[in-house]
């Protein structure tokens, strides 16, 4: 089988606490920057705790649009508050997602690292093998980067 492994990452000229905060309202299912295309449905212990859960949905068509959904869970097994939420993942994919902030320029700004480690399984399996699903992956998470960017600056306040 073959193991995806994507990084991507982005500056955002905004400190942690609101990177992190926009991260968590969304993986709580806000839907505010990663829609269309991911959804995410809470289970009963928030993504931003150890042991929290989140049920993501990839729309590769976009929501509402007729076509696959691909489906897995994310189960948090690390976190370390405005600067590092790792999960594991059960489903259409196995493996790690992790989402990494680290302040830059005195913590003006923030780099968001996320990293995808997984290999798919059941139809999506032979899906990678045309579709080469590392790089679809890559194309949905930098333009969801772009919306987060455009999200947080036109947000307003401190919890926006």
């Amino acid at each position: 089988m073959h193991t995806i492994d994507v990084i991507d990452e982005t500056v955002l000229n905004h400190p942690t606490d609101r990177v992190w905060h926009a991260l968590v309202a969304e993986l709580n299912g806000a839907a505010n920057w990663w829609t269309p295309h991911n959804t995410f449905q809470p289970g009963p212990t928030a993504p931003q705790h150890k042991g929290g859960t989140s049920r993501i949905t990839v729309h590769p068509n976009g929501v509402g649009k007729p076509g696959p959904k691909l489906r897995f869970t994310a189960t948090t097994t690390h976190v370390d508050a405005e600067r590092q939420l790792t999960t594991t993942l059960s489903g259409h994919f196995t493996g790690d997602f992790s989402y990494t902030l680290t302040p830059v320029d005195d913590g003006a700004r923030t780099r968001l690292t996320i990293t995808f480690t997984s290999t798919p399984h059941g139809w999506p399996a032979l899906l990678d093998k045309v579709a080469h699903l590392g790089f679809k992956h890559s194309q949905q998470t930098q333009r969801a980067l772009t919306q987060l960017r455009a999200h947080l600056d036109n947000a307003k306040g401190p919890d926006a």
